[in-house]
């Protein structure tokens, strides 16, 4: 499983990289979690706003936070 947080570094990026985190551990599941920086790549994938999460390849969420238990939620479905 990959998952990639895509956003410039802001906190609300860090807390989604963070919440996503939690939510393998509180799984026991192993991912691979890349940060997308880059603002081409970004819009790339089709996403405008940011913070936003991939897994997969498939945009799960854009433009905000999501708690663990949201990932939890979108890594299960």
């Amino acid at each position: 499983m990959k998952i990639q947080i895509l956003g410039g570094g802001c906190p609300n990026c860090k807390q989604l990289e963070d919440n996503a985190r939690r939510a393998l551990e509180r799984l026991g599941i192993e991912a691979e979690i890349e940060k997308v920086t880059d603002s081409n790549e970004i819009m790339e994938m089709g996403v405008m706003m940011t913070p936003a999460m991939v897994v997969d390849g498939e945009v799960k969420s854009t433009g905000r936070v999501l708690s663990s238990d949201e990932v939890i939620e979108f890594l299960r479905s």
